[in-house]
């Protein structure tokens, strides 16, 4: 009983962990809501488009953070096995349910499309290969990298608070930060298996230090905070300009800049700490769902309510992009809130990590 009563309180004091978990997924649907289009290099549809795109580019690093601050309370409170099991259970379940849902999905628009242009692409090749891109290069590879990574640090939990762990994990992202420029391996970020421990290890140790941490963003005025995220937003564009000539995934999230402005806005959201809407967007029953969901609203359902537009991306001006970006994230998320709302109020909401 008094194990419960601890949980509860400090699940209390912790109501923050879900306000930033909240705008971390709002970032990540609205990024994945702006698209990637081949636009002419160097054009204002290009510029546009990195800066939405980098703008709301920390939501993944956020995440990991997050669930390393409270790793470190659940690996003293359950056996490894257990909290892995734990950790199985909730997550992976609902991930295998949804990814087959989107793969379904996928084969189902494939075979409309053979059967209207009769391009000779519907054959077991072409559907296994898109199969591939679904678990490694859409949303679904979060899952198994947080999982991987969490098994990590299961293994070395012994040394989850030594300083040469850590800078041992920040190796690998090193690597994989100047990987991005050079290639000499795999240069996507949602293939990067190594490349995020690290955050969950340094989320572990703002957990440790939280009291310290709090009292020095209380201190800590909002200027030099501000002007860190606007630095690390100006050197990820810029990085993100440099690649886009010949890198396959210009908008990496482990460029060294892309994690500088993620760790500032992290800080930043720190700093601030209370977003009373969030309250109601209900993020500890929804985030997890409106992951998993999100995608399929966008790729399957988001094109058919605008079909009738006939919006020509390419040819519109800056303000009708953003205008229409902006609607469609509003869609999507609108969508898939409610689609999720509606499964935790059923026997299903198993299905969305409840």
């Amino acid at each position: 009983m008094q194990k419960t009563v601890k949980r509860d309180s400090e699940k209390k004091n912790y109501d923050f962990i879900d306000a930033i978990r909240c705008i971390a997924m709002i970032g990540i649907v609205a990024e994945h809501s702006v698209g990637t289009y081949p636009f002419v290099y160097d054009t204002p549809l290009y510029w546009t488009q990195i800066v939405l795109i980098q703008a709301a580019k920390f939501g993944t690093v956020a995440f990991f953070l997050l669930a390393g601050f409270l790793i470190s309370e659940k690996f003293t409170a359950y056996t490894p096995g257990e909290y892995l099991k734990r950790r199985i259970s909730t997550t992976f379940g609902p991930w295998v349910f949804w990814s087959l849902i989107y793969v379904i999905a996928m084969v189902i628009n494939m075979a409309v499309k053979e059967r209207i242009y009769h391009r000779g692409e519907f054959n077991l090749a072409n559907i296994m290969h898109n199969i591939e891109v679904v678990y490694l290069y859409t949303n679904y590879w979060f899952i198994i990298n947080f999982l991987i990574s969490i098994t990590i640090l299961l293994v070395f939990r012994r040394y989850l608070y030594k300083l040469y762990f850590g800078l041992a994990l920040l190796l690998f992202t090193l690597f994989y930060s100047v990987n991005i420029h050079y290639g000499w391996i795999e240069s996507s970020h949602t293939t990067a298996i190594l490349g995020f421990v690290f955050f969950l290890w340094l989320g572990a140790q703002l957990r440790k230090h939280w009291q310290k941490i709090e009292t020095w963003l209380n201190k800590v005025p909002y200027a030099p905070i501000v002007f860190m995220v606007m630095l690390g937003f100006a050197l990820a564009v810029y990085e993100a300009h440099r690649l886009a000539g010949g890198n396959v995934d210009p908008l990496n999230t482990l460029r060294i800049s892309c994690l500088l402005y993620s760790l500032t806005v992290f800080v930043l959201l720190l700093k601030i700490k209370n977003f009373r809407f969030t309250t109601y967007l209900k993020p500890r029953q929804t985030t997890f769902g409106i992951y998993l969901i999100h995608y399929i609203v966008l790729i399957f359902i988001l094109p058919e309510l605008l079909i009738h537009f006939n919006f020509d991306v390419v040819k519109m001006s800056v303000l009708q992009f953003v205008a229409v970006k902006t609607i469609s994230f509003l869609i999507v998320y609108a969508i898939t809130f409610c689609v999720v709302r509606l499964i935790n109020l059923s026997r299903a909401r198993m299905l969305v990590g409840n």
